[in-house]
Formats: C-alpha cells, structure tokens, sequence
C-alpha cells in the first residue's frame, strides 16, 4: 500500500501567491526524486456543521487560509529515499524570513494508506 505525508497549515491570503510559487517548486523537486503525488489545496467550504472545522483545526487568525496538502509514496521506505534526497536539494533552501508561512503552526505527519480506490 502507498504512503502519505499529510500537511494542514495557515497561510496568510497576502502571502499565497508566495507560497503557491514556492510549493510549485517543491513539487517538481518532490515528483523528480519520486513522490507519485505532491498536491496543495486552499480551503474553500471549510464550515459543515457537527465536524471540527479545519479553520479552528489551524488556528486560524483573522486574514488566513488553510491549506490542505499531501504527498504519495510507494511506500513508507520509498518516502525516507525521496525525503532524504530533497531536504538535500539545494533549490528547496529557502530564507526563514523569506518563508510565506510560520512552519510552527503546520501539522504534518506520514500516514499508511489503508484504502485506495
């Protein structure tokens, strides 16, 4: 079975530009070393009643977006291969200050798929 890295992070509306830019190039650089799927999803219908929505998930400050985000492996061992060689990548390096988001507020975690239809 596959294996995925899930993410759920705010993103400030001002800086998505910046971080879909960003996230736009680490996916290549993700799928070059491997990943079967890299995807980023804004949040868009987040407020369904009776569920925990993902804006109080996020913790979500006035003006912030949150983004939903995964990437697919052929397995766990396959993931700490392509992890390995990108946090290598030198074209991932990005200035702390520079970053669009505060990397202390994702949450993030590898997951084994139990269905995959």
């Amino acid at each position: 079975m596959a294996y995925v890295d899930g993410f759920v992070l705010p993103v400030p509306k001002k800086n998505l530009k910046a971080y879909r830019r960003i996230s736009r190039k680490a996916g290549k650089i993700w799928r070059e070393y491997g990943a079967l799927e890299y995807r980023e999803c804004v949040g868009d219908d987040l407020n369904i009643p009776g569920t925990l929505p993902f804006p109080r998930l996020a913790r979500l400050k006035r003006g912030e977006v949150v983004l939903f985000s995964w990437i697919v492996y052929k397995s766990k061992a396959h993931r700490n291969r392509v992890n390995a060689k990108v946090m290598k990548d030198p074209g991932l390096a990005v200035d702390a200050v520079a970053m669009p988001f505060n990397v202390k507020r994702m949450a993030y975690g590898g997951f084994r798929m139990i269905v995959d239809m």
